[in-house]
């Protein structure tokens, strides 16, 4: 599933309209990684990471609408490759009343260099499977004809 950095706020913001009509405002841990699909452990390594950083009531974390949405952006910037350092760093710039220019300059330099990684290593892979193929093709001209009980997989098979 595809997340644009639009969608991801408004998503955020969906849940924590949710969360909202509860009257408090915050999210729990346990609901906010059943809500992403996350181990608590993960929400409390990217808070230990500095990347959100939940309302103690005691023991209990309670995550706000910020939070929601850095966690968002997070799991996006995850899923493209960024490494969490990259994502604090993009987040970190983030200002509430400015105009972010630093922010989107940062987004889209680091954006530019991690596709053109993308497509390098697309470029690889493209190859390690031609060259598989062709392996496994050469190994089953080598059998006896009843010793292989199917065909190889093609490129773009699973």
């Amino acid at each position: 599933m595809t997340m644009t950095l639009d969608q991801a706020g408004e998503s955020a913001a969906s849940l924590n309209d949710a969360v909202s009509k509860g009257g408090q405002g915050y999210i729990r841990i346990g609901e906010l990684a059943r809500t992403h699909g996350l181990t608590l452990r993960t929400l409390r390594f990217y808070e230990d990471k500095g990347l959100i950083s939940p309302k103690r009531d005691g023991s209990t974390r309670l995550y706000s609408r910020r939070d929601g949405a850095r966690l968002k952006l997070i799991l996006l910037g995850r899923r493209v490759g960024f490494s969490l350092r990259e994502v604090k760093q993009m987040l970190d710039l983030y200002d509430p009343v400015g105009s972010n220019t630093n922010q989107l300059r940062l987004a889209l330099e680091k954006s530019e260099k991690q596709l053109a990684r993308l497509h390098k290593q697309r470029l690889a892979i493209e190859d390690a499977i031609k060259e598989l193929s062709e392996m496994m093709m050469e190994i089953l001209r080598h059998m006896p004809p009843n010793a292989a009980s199917r065909q190889p997989a093609q490129a773009g098979d699973p």
